[in-house]
């Protein structure tokens, strides 16, 4: 079973800082807190480690990987090219409950599933996933359930569901919501919202008119 850390206290999260950041570079899987539901993470740069999180979760290579980023000009050195629509969208809503869909860097040596050269790219407003992703630079992150299943809004619900698959749980309590990421594919000529989550379509039209649904 994976070790548990609880965030709220400050020296139980400075270890578990640092065992996850030691898992991750294992290849190893860790659970922790998202600004939206507890995720699942894994190296996004190590093909293993994400074919061990999507066997984790009985997901098909079909619905590729998200990825988080801990700051916001990281995602220049992922992508080809970051239309002006995504930089509006981005300089709006992260870090938060946005999902990006960009074409990414061929140049990357990552394998997040058949994504066709696209990459999902989310900056969340947690501060303990936030600090992961600062030692650890972009993460490969998925919603912490089976396929199928409910998200997990506590480290409890995660563990029940995928425990046995990580090295590493980071407790930061529960979460205030289930609804995941707001996903917008930023690759054609118009921008498209591919799932309705956290931030509703309204919201997004009022930085970006021509959003279609």
């Amino acid at each position: 079973m994976a070790d548990v850390y609880d965030c709220s206290d400050p020296e139980a999260r400075a270890a578990g800082l640092a065992a996850a950041a030691a898992a991750i570079a294992r290849g190893d899987l860790v659970l922790l807190p998202t600004d939206t539901v507890y995720g699942v993470a894994a190296d996004a740069f190590t093909p293993s480690a994400v074919t061990g999180l999507l066997a984790a979760k009985n997901r098909g290579r079909t619905m590729p990987v998200p990825v988080l980023v801990g700051e916001a000009s990281t995602l220049a050195g992922l992508v080809l090219t970051t239309p002006l629509v995504a930089t509006r969208l981005a300089e709006a809503f992260w870090p938060g409950g946005l999902t990006l869909v960009l074409e990414h860097a061929p140049s990357l040596a990552w394998d997040l599933g058949d994504a066709e050269g696209t990459v999902a790219v989310r900056l969340p407003d947690d501060d303990i996933a936030r600090d992961l992703l600062r030692r650890t630079g972009p993460l490969a992150v998925s919603s912490a359930n089976r396929s199928g299943r409910p998200a997990a809004t506590t480290a409890d619900a995660a563990i029940a569901q995928l425990g046995m698959h990580a090295a590493v749980v980071l407790d930061g309590g529960p979460r205030a919501t289930s609804a995941p990421s707001t996903i917008v594919d930023c690759t054609g000529p118009v921008p498209r919202v591919l799932r309705i989550g956290a931030l509703p379509v309204e919201r997004l039209r009022e930085v970006v008119p021509e959003l279609t649904d």
